[in-house]
């Protein structure tokens, strides 16, 4: 059987489609996204949802984001950044204060009376990293950091001065946190914050350091229904957060598809998880309020005197951190110059 010149070049044709084929099959990708909240959560719901559902719109359907909350892939929630710098998982959500002493630059955003609403705190933090601490994030692609909104007390029972705080069993989520509970007299107990509703229901604590907006996927209204802020747009404490990838799946997606995750981080992701914080204070509280629960705010002089308490909680670090060849007060002051502008350009 012979075959002519038309027959033969499209017979090629059609073979060069096929061998293309496989090409433009690899240059979709499937990113496991991993992280500990229940995913009616805040941050799950109204930061990380909406953050998958961009970069798949925004690359045209060929990056697809699978979400895992509650540990589903497996680890404890310490381990989360792990599993992004190892490859286990592609992408987390954690807290940089599960993993103590590892990100001492980052610290510098913890210290107390420092930061109030989170999304201009969480612009604020990004720049931060990308001006000081990016070394601490040198084994991932980091996507974006942020902070919560102003940290304040739930309890079991009222604490409605410092005196209360003696000996009382708190959970902290951090570090920094701990070391400020005990220069304000209680007891901390370090534990990652899906833990906290069965910790306070079985009595390992009588109270737990967290802010509103994670109240309600915990449950902790039902539970302590004694709720203590501070006069001023100051929280008591706030913590850390990243949203990090392994760089090595980030490294091998197409240019195309890089510039979609770039476009989607930074800037962008610091203030789209930190609004999200915000929103989600407001409806924790609201749920708070309806269940008829005690909220309280100490008055000025009473929140004088924790922040005079508390402010201890720098020189600890200062000391901490020199060990390691870091300049705290400098970090700092940069750190509160940095929180000034943001919450001026409000």
């Amino acid at each position: 059987m012979s075959i002519n010149r038309k027959q033969f070049l499209g017979a090629m044709a059609g073979a060069a489609s096929l061998a293309a084929l496989p090409r433009a099959v690899a240059q979709t990708s499937t990113l496991r996204f991993h992280q500990m909240l229940p995913p009616q959560a805040t941050i799950p719901a109204k930061a990380i949802k909406p953050w998958a559902d961009k970069v798949e719109k925004e690359s045209g359907g060929r990056i697809k984001v699978q979400l895992f909350p509650s540990m589903q892939l497996g680890g404890r929630p310490p381990e989360l950044f792990d599993q992004a710098r190892d490859g286990v998982v592609d992408i987390v959500w954690t807290v940089l204060g599960y993993n103590p002493g590892r990100f001492p630059k980052a610290e510098a955003f913890e210290l107390p009376f420092s930061s109030g609403l989170a999304e201009p705190a969480s612009r604020a933090f990004q720049q931060y990293v990308e001006k000081f601490a990016m070394d601490e994030f040198k084994d991932v692609k980091l996507i974006g950091v942020h902070v919560h909104g102003p940290g304040l007390i739930h309890s079991l029972q009222p604490v409605t001065k410092l005196e209360d705080m003696k000996g009382l069993k708190v959970r902290g989520g951090s570090r920094i946190i701990n070391i400020m509970l005990e220069q304000l007299g209680a007891t901390p107990v370090g534990m990652p914050v899906p833990q906290v509703g069965e910790a306070l229901s079985k009595g390992v604590i009588s109270a737990t350091t967290i802010p509103w907006e994670v109240v309600p996927a915990l449950k902790v209204e039902q539970i302590a229904r004694n709720s203590t802020g501070f006069t001023g747009d100051k929280g008591l404490y706030t913590q850390t957060f990243a949203v990090a990838m392994n760089k090595a799946k980030y490294d091998a997606l197409p240019a195309d598809l890089k510039k979609v995750i770039d476009a989607n981080s930074g800037m962008v992701a610091a203030s789209m998880f930190g609004a999200a914080m915000d929103l989600g204070d407001k409806e924790g509280l609201a749920i708070a309020q309806k269940a008829g629960n005690k909220i309280i705010t100490l008055d000025a002089a009473e929140t004088q005197r924790w922040q005079r308490a508390a402010n201890g909680v720098r020189a600890v670090w200062y000391k901490e951190v020199q060990a390691k060849g870091i300049d705290g007060p400098k970090l700092a002051a940069e750190a509160e110059a940095l929180l000034a502008k943001a919450y001026a350009k409000r």
